[in-house]
């Protein structure tokens, strides 16, 4: 579309008045026609009468055609049918095709959606407010951000942007092709109380991983007495799976439950998918078990939360039991599978899912190669996996071979270690995990040479490592720590909080693990100290401080839980009585009575 003159200025007519016409007389068949072979014999019906060009009925077939849920087929149809019309001049005809495209969605639709848009223009039909409300979701769905100017060009032009329907449209497009500013400047356009645009920039922010600015916005619009709609609760509901706000989350339960949207498939999903990532799986399985009825979406947001929660035997019977109701499943729903067998030490059962994908005709994304990968390398099968991973079907990422390395680390590898972060490097150097895991390898098997040249690189790169975070929600107010420093406003109160919960767990056997910390200057009483205050001790040791006795705690933490911060968050749950739900990149830990769920298969 860059190639295209959208930037041209329409010629400014008035939408076309439609002629009066007699009614057309197979006009009352065409809503009977279920398949597309029944509308072409009726439209050919239609043709040899003479009356195939007849308005009322090009604008029906048009907008059968092209309807939400209407078969790709149609919509090619529709294309064919207003192809052969020598000089279409009416908008809607144009508006209707336009509107199919924006609900196909991807990079063809859109093209075709542009070519449309161009012949427009060039026939002088005038575009109106819903020709842009189309085509904006259509290169929003193609994240075209450049022709997305462009259209928003033309509807300056035409007077059409500051339209109470495009400027949300705008702000979703904008978003959704990755420019906050321009999204944020549209927002600001928005003359009065609009849910719309509030929808729109909510719903942009957790897509961009904004959640705390997600919250801002609704809060924002309650202050403002503006109504929430399903759609807004549903981004909502993400924002709140992103930070792990689960009293947030179950506040809008209760609203959707106030309002009487407790029924809607999509909200219900929503829900799931929160309890789910906010550590509540039990309310997760409530949720589900009380629904009417499930989509293909539901189960599988069911299936990926079991996974998330090391219930993979679980998650493999709701799969079973989900092809027993006739839904099919589809690429979402083999991750959720895949990653419950990795995750749960399922490794022929998860081979052969792997392999059954090719009945559905589903093709592997690189996520479903990622599990695999993790499911060899997990059960200790590291030259497997790098086998696996050099002969994909396609080009494996930096991800790939990343999930190699963190095994290697794990297993002590330092040879294999070595030939995959070398593959990492060709592929992104700039990833301070890498330098850090396999550096780390090399200390742990006596290889400080290697060592250093691998920090020493790190150095003349430029690259830093990610500083541990951890957060922690108590009061509807979710608290940040991070490693070693003293951001939050009570940190100091939280790092003494820690010293006294160490002194205790000494008490019962607790040691510091400092296998993982290499440093050769560093003495083991350094190690430790060095171990004593990371984000996760913070954040546990804050919610010690600031609940009730029996309180469960849930802490989410932005990278892999370290051994020694496991080991101490079992002690915490065993001598404090206290229930530890812990998010961390990969999963979730529930640590109870001194145990954790995973089976120390992490």
């Amino acid at each position: 579309m860059s190639s295209s003159p959208l930037t041209a200025t329409p010629t400014p007519l008035l939408p076309a008045k439609s002629k009066s016409s007699p009614p057309h007389p197979l006009l009352p068949y065409l809503p009977q026609c279920t398949s597309l072979r029944a509308l072409v014999q009726l439209h050919a019906a239609a043709v040899k009468s003479g009356l195939g060009a007849h308005p009322a009925f090009v604008t029906r077939l048009l907008t059968l055609c092209t309807d939400q849920g209407a078969p790709p087929a149609h919509l090619a149809y529709a294309r064919q049918v207003f192809d052969r019309i020598p000089s279409p001049g009416d908008v809607v005809w144009y508006n209707t095709l336009l509107r199919g495209y924006a609900r196909s969605a991807g990079a063809a639709a859109f093209a075709d959606a542009a070519r449309v848009f161009v012949r427009m223009l060039e026939e002088g039909v005038a575009p109106d407010t819903y020709t842009f409300v189309s085509l904006l979701k259509a290169c929003a769905a193609a994240r075209a951000g450049e022709e997305g100017r462009q259209a928003h060009g033309v509807a300056v032009k035409t007077g059409a942007a500051e339209h109470e329907y495009v400027l949300p449209t705008l702000i979703n497009m904008y978003a959704e092709c990755g420019d906050a500013g321009a999204a944020r400047a549209m927002f600001g356009r928005v003359d009065g109380e609009c849910v719309v645009s509030y929808n729109a920039m909510i719903t942009a922010a957790v897509r961009s991983s904004r959640p705390g600015e997600a919250l801002v916005l609704f809060r924002e619009m309650q202050a403002k007495g503006l109504k929430p709609t399903s759609v807004t609760l549903i981004s909502v509901l993400s924002a709140c799976a992103l930070l792990g706000a689960l009293d947030l989350g179950r506040w809008i339960h209760e609203y959707v439950r106030k309002v009487g949207l407790d029924s809607l498939v999509k909200v219900n999903t929503a829900l799931i998918d929160m309890y789910g990532k906010c550590g509540s799986l039990e309310d997760a399985i409530s949720v589900f078990q009380g629904m009417e009825s499930r989509d293909r979406q539901a189960w599988s947001v069911m299936i990926v939360a079991y996974a998330n929660h090391s219930y993979g035997r679980e998650a493999i019977s709701l799969f079973e039991e989900m092809k027993m109701q006739g839904i099919k499943p589809d690429d979402v729903t083999f991750l959720g599978v895949l990653y419950a067998c990795s995750h749960s030490g399922m490794v022929s059962e998860g081979l052969q899912y792997f392999d059954s994908m090719r009945e559905y005709g589903i093709v592997p994304g690189i996520k479903h190669y990622g599990c695999v990968t993790d499911l060899l390398a997990r059960s200790g099968q590291l030259e497997k996996a790098y086998k696996f991973i050099d002969e994909l079907p396609i080009k494996p990422t930096a991800i790939l071979w990343r999930t190699l390395l963190s095994a290697c680390g794990s297993r002590g590898d330092v040879d294999l270690g070595k030939r995959v972060f070398e593959k990492i490097l060709e592929l992104d150097d700039s990833h301070g995990g890498d330098y850090v895991i396999f550096s780390n390898l090399c200390a742990n098997t006596g290889k400080w040479e290697e060592m250093n040249r691998v920090r020493k690189l790190m150095n003349e790169k430029g690259v830093v490592k990610v500083p541990g975070c951890s957060s922690i929600e108590i009061d509807n107010r979710v608290h940040e720590f991070f490693a070693g420093d003293g951001r939050h406003p009570q940190s100091q109160d939280a790092r003494r909080m820690v010293d006294e919960v160490i002194e205790q767990l000494k008490l019962v056997g607790y040691v510091p693990n400092t296998s993982h910390v290499f440093h050769v200057e560093m003495g083991e009483e350094e190690k430790a100290t060095s171990l004593r205050y990371h984000s996760e001790k913070l954040a546990i040791s804050f919610g010690l401080l600031n609940t009730s006795p029996g309180t469960t705690l849930r802490v989410v933490k932005n990278l892999r839980v370290c051994p020694d911060c496991h080991s101490m968050a079992k002690l915490v749950s065993m001598l404090f009585n206290r229930r530890i739900i812990l998010r961390d990149l990969n999963r979730f830990h529930h640590f109870e009575d001194g145990v954790c769920s995973c089976g120390d298969y992490w």
